[in-house]
């Protein structure tokens, strides 16, 4: 059995500027193909815009609220949703609220510096 805890992980930040704990990852644990880390955009910022050539993600918000932009298209988003982006597609996330906006990053192939394309 492995188990890896969150507050066991280094943070560090992506090349879209999100604070970010890569709680399992082919780095740090057995998997392979997958990897989920937790990220925070502190109150009033927002991540650069960008894609992933390869990897389809799953946001899950889990803190906080923001405004989602996938494409040209921007929503509203809080604490329960899931949102899909998929690989190759432009995304951004701004948090509106009052204190920091915290989610779960699903991605598959894992996460990798490599695979993200800054666009602003």
């Amino acid at each position: 059995m492995e188990i890896v805890n969150r507050d066991d992980v280094v943070p560090f930040i992506t090349k879209d500027t999100s604070i970010v704990r890569e709680i399992l990852s082919p780095a740090n644990s057995l998997l392979f193909n997958q990897s989920l880390a937790e990220a925070i955009v502190q109150k009033g910022k927002a991540t650069a815009e960008h894609y992933h050539m390869q990897s389809e993600e799953i946001y899950y918000i889990t803190a906080g609220k923001g405004l989602m932009k996938i494409s040209d298209e921007i929503k509203e988003v809080r604490v329960g949703d899931a949102i899909v982006i998929e690989p190759g597609i432009k995304h951004k996330i701004w948090n509106t609220a009052n204190s920091d906006l915290v989610f779960l990053c699903c991605c598959a192939p894992p996460y990798d510096h490599d695979d993200t394309v800054v666009v602003e």
